[in-house]
């Protein structure tokens, strides 16, 4: 499955941690990613991330050009709900297509984990019949 990552600058070590966490769940599928937070990925899992631009310089909207293409299975988006950024009406429109496009997207740890353990269990494999 495509898994896109993104995180707001305040939840980018989360995100890390979460991604050093599941690596062997990360390793079997295709890992996408705004530019820094995809980096950062990299940088401690060694897993291979395809980077978009970073999420204030378009990189949000090439993930929603990714989901509107259906080519991305699941979203994990750890965001700062306590700092609002300069291109909010980008991350709300990610969140906007995965709900139009019936993706799973988790925006906190907990969600992100559920979703994780559901997809290593096999729980996810409906998507393959939107594609």
């Amino acid at each position: 499955m495509n898994i896109a990552f993104i995180a707001h600058d305040a939840k980018k070590k989360l995100m890390q941690n979460f991604c050093i966490a599941y690596r062997g769940i990360l390793s079997k599928h295709d890992l996408f990613a705004t530019g820094t937070t995809g980096r950062l990925i990299e940088e401690v899992t060694n897993l291979n991330v395809h980077k978009y631009l970073a999420g204030h310089l378009g990189g949000s909207q090439q993930i929603g050009a990714a989901i509107e293409a259906n080519e991305i299975d699941l979203v994990i988006f750890l965001r700062d709900p306590l700092t609002q950024k300069r291109h909010e009406p980008d991350v709300n429109n990610v969140m906007r297509l995965c709900d139009m496009h019936n993706i799973p997207i988790a925006t906190n740890l907990a969600t992100a984990e559920l979703l994780i353990k559901s997809l290593d269990r096999g729980d996810l494999e409906r998507r393959e019949m939107y594609k």
